[in-house]
């Protein structure tokens, strides 16, 4: 049985995916779904919103990755706003952090996002 759907909305000209408090293996496909449709909607730039996000597993490290991956491949960039202690540690035992940029709050996300100041290869989240 499939998980609920992600929502995502539109802020200015960035699409926003907005994460559950648990994202596990029951749900990573809805994810995986919501992220293809924010990246296939024309914009250039999307953020997923994972600051109310409070358990995350591996298997949404991979889904993020893979999105990640085709963003890039597609001239697109994927940027997280994410907070939480227990997620943040799971990104860094999988590697996320390394690899997608994020940001400890949506705001800062979107402004990044929206100006355009993001290095994909430097950008660190400020805690």
């Amino acid at each position: 049985m499939p998980g609920p759907s992600f929502a995502v909305e539109v802020a200015g000209a960035v699409a926003v995916v907005k994460t559950p408090q648990e994202i596990d293996v029951t749900n990573t496909s809805s994810l995986q779904s919501a992220l293809l449709d924010a990246a296939c909607n024309g914009y250039e730039r999307f953020v997923v919103d994972m600051t109310g996000t409070r358990y995350c597993d591996a298997s949404a490290s991979h889904v993020l990755a893979a999105a990640h991956r085709r963003a890039l491949g597609e001239g697109r960039e994927m940027l997280l706003a994410v907070s939480d202690a227990l997620v943040l540690r799971v990104f860094a035992l999988t590697g996320i952090d390394r690899m997608i940029p994020s940001f400890s709050s949506l705001d800062e996300a979107l402004w990044h996002a929206a100006s355009g100041h993001c290095d994909l290869r430097t950008t660190k989240s400020s805690k």
